[in-house]
């Protein structure tokens, strides 16, 4: 069985910074694409970054230059570091991991980013 454990959400003012840890354990062999999801309410999940095994990262229009989406295969956990924050990243943001060719979805870490 695998677990996912996100964790670095919160509360921030505008321009300000935050690190999304997302974290797996368990029966694990090999974990392929890393992805970095978030939804708004009322609006439909949407992808923000993923990085692949090869470790080449690709991120939506929205959060080029702003945010970094990394992985550290020892432990198993990608992260997601989010500068220049703005009111419209506010979101529930949701890692999913392939592991052993299966999805696997965290539990989502609210991020709200306000003044």
């Amino acid at each position: 069985q695998v677990q996912l454990v996100e964790s670095g959400g919160g509360l921030v003012q505008p321009g300000g910074s935050l690190r999304l840890s997302c974290a797996a354990s368990g029966s694990i062999d090999k974990i392929y694409a890393m992805y970095w999801y978030r939804q708004a309410p009322g609006k439909q999940r949407e992808l923000v970054a993923v990085i692949g095994s090869g470790n080449r990262p690709t991120y939506r229009d929205s959060v080029k230059g702003r945010f970094t989406i990394s992985r550290d295969n020892a432990k198993n956990t990608v992260y997601l570091q989010m500068n220049s924050l703005k009111p419209e990243d506010s979101a529930i943001y949701y890692c999913n991991l392939v592991i052993d060719s299966r999805s696997h979805w965290g539990q989502g870490t609210q991020v709200t980013v306000s003044s």
